[in-house]
């Protein structure tokens, strides 16, 4: 080994090293996200004092405070001293109220039964390893609206229930279902039909998505409830929870066609002029190819749109009709109710049920794109 060389080889053990910082794990995630510079940590620490300051009151309220039993039997007498928390014993009380409005007390199970049947047609089309899914898809769409309308409304041996006595969160659902049955269809004709050569086709669906999304949904409300009777012949008395449900899906349809229509821009040329390389129609290609991989791009927006509809049916209270929401307001004005905290509690439990479905919308729909793998994941 020559002298240059020799400089290289270490003549004595080196001093070993601290080990390394971990990589993974809570502290390793707090040192990258929380505290990886002194601007980060000072902002973690406020974030962190903000959240204590929220919270506490928070839970004096909701628990701490709270009553939950009301001991005297005196309809939430423990509810009305200062400095009470929650009243959940309100809640307890008017709960069949917020849940199914004015209808019937002893009717109530044909609202059960109507959603119990809902809910099983619904399972073998949102869970894919569930069998018979074109037989739950033709039932849901096809026979389920009559079923419904018929447990609802009655007749044929049922007493009949007027829409008037319909409300709470029964009739959120069904105005929100209504909503998306309706507009998602509707929404995909329209967008198909603004991208159409023909003139007269494309003229109108640029009309009535550009008029309905230029307007808000609390003016089309009011157009149904107040205009649209004057223009109708004397004598004819529309519903008005009808008149309702047709303007809010005329108004998402609008919306829901220029979500789909993001969708379907997204798609390459290259793929219509492969389906039609191998000899498909142009209506085989917009079903069978563009379609179905634009609905998969835009899944999100739908969803997105979905949820606005749903919390967008708490405008109908402004007609007389008493959805969830409005329900609410009316128990808290019920005098052998009225207590300091009776308004907030009562929204609280609204907002925690809107919460919840829209939550579970917004998972359901986290779900299906990493099932269809919509992110196009290598």
């Amino acid at each position: 080994m020559s002298q240059s060389q020799s400089v290289f080889v270490r003549s004595q053990m080196a001093e070993p090293l601290p080990p390394p910082r971990r990589t993974t794990g809570v502290g390793a995630w707090m040192r990258s996200n929380l505290f990886s510079s002194p601007l980060n940590s000072v902002l973690t620490i406020l974030g962190l004092a903000l959240i204590v300051w929220i919270l506490i009151p928070m839970w004096n309220f909701l628990v701490a405070d709270a009553v939950f039993t009301d001991p005297e039997g005196q309809r939430g007498a423990a509810c009305r001293f200062e400095g009470v928390g929650a009243c959940w014993i309100f809640i307890r009380a008017r709960f069949n109220f917020f849940i199914y409005g004015f209808y019937p007390a002893d009717e109530i199970w044909r609202i059960n039964l109507m959603f119990l049947i809902g809910i099983i047609l619904l399972i073998p089309l949102l869970v894919p390893r569930v069998p018979f899914t074109r037989l739950a898809a033709i039932l849901f769409f096809g026979v389920y609206p009559f079923v419904a309308y018929f447990l609802m409304a009655g007749g044929f041996g049922l007493q009949h229930v007027p829409t008037r006595q319909w409300g709470g969160l029964t009739l959120t659902l069904i105005i929100s279902l209504i909503g998306i049955i309706v507009s998602m269809p509707a929404g995909i004709l329209l967008a198909l039909g603004r991208q159409s050569k023909l003139p007269i086709i494309k003229g109108f669906c640029v009309a009535f998505i550009e008029l309905w999304r230029a307007v808000p949904l609390i003016s089309v409300l009011f157009m149904a409830s107040v205009m649209f009777p004057l223009f109708m012949p004397q004598g004819t008395n529309t519903d008005v929870l009808l008149r309702a449900i047709i303007g809010i899906c005329l108004f998402e349809s609008a919306y829901m066609a220029e979500v789909v229509r993001g969708g379907l821009q997204a798609i390459p040329g290259g793929q219509r002029e492969a389906a039609y390389a191998l000899g498909l129609s142009k209506m085989k290609t917009t079903a069978l190819i563009i379609l179905p991989q634009a609905l998969k791009h835009v899944i999100p927006g739908i969803v997105n749109t979905f949820i606005a509809l749903f919390k967008d049916t708490t405008l109908v209270s402004i007609i007389g009709i008493f959805e969830l929401l409005n329900t609410v307001r009316a128990a808290g004005s019920d005098i052998a109710w009225q207590f300091p905290s009776d308004a907030v509690t009562g929204y609280v439990f609204a907002g925690f049920v809107f919460w919840v479905f829209c939550f579970g919308m917004s998972r359901y729909s986290i779900y299906m794109e990493g099932r269809l793998h919509t992110g196009h994941r290598r």
